[in-house]
């Protein structure tokens, strides 16, 4: 059984974030992108109460701009995703879940250590050149259900 509802358009957006935010980190960090984005549409708490599919995480904004800096800036998301990515997205969409990423939230490039929390969320691990972070405890029963 998959983790969230999706369609095969919601394979493509995943498998094109999944490329634009972390390709340089191989598919390992791909698969991590691509773990938080479905974390985010099970979360029922934080910034994600209202955030129920794939594209309203992908096309959230937050603040005044989309939560996903690629959406903004995207020359490599807004190209078609390649039969790569999608069976990347289909692995996280369905079942695939690994720390630092398997219950986090966020995740950034500081382009320098990672701190040990971010916007009051702890560190959860680093893989490569980005940080995870996972809410508090308590604060987000359904990330750690999900």
């Amino acid at each position: 059984m998959a983790r969230v509802k999706y369609t095969e358009a919601d394979v493509n957006l995943v498998a094109r974030m999944m490329r634009a935010e972390a390709e340089a980190e191989g598919r390992l960090g791909m698969l991590m992108v691509g773990n938080v984005i479905v974390n985010r549409a099970v979360a029922e708490c934080l910034d994600f109460k209202d955030v129920r599919s794939i594209r309203e995480v992908i096309f959230q904004v937050q603040g005044g701009n989309y939560s996903f800096e690629a959406v903004q800036k995207g020359n490599l998301f807004y190209n078609p995703a390649r039969e790569v990515e999608k069976k990347l997205a289909r692995q996280t969409l369905t079942h695939w879940r690994q720390h630092p990423s398997k219950f986090s939230l966020w995740y950034f490039n500081p382009y320098a250590p990672c701190p040990p929390t971010w916007y009051g969320q702890p560190f959860a691990g680093q893989f490569k050149n980005h940080c995870y972070y996972e809410p508090e405890a308590n604060t987000c029963d359904s990330v750690y259900r999900g």
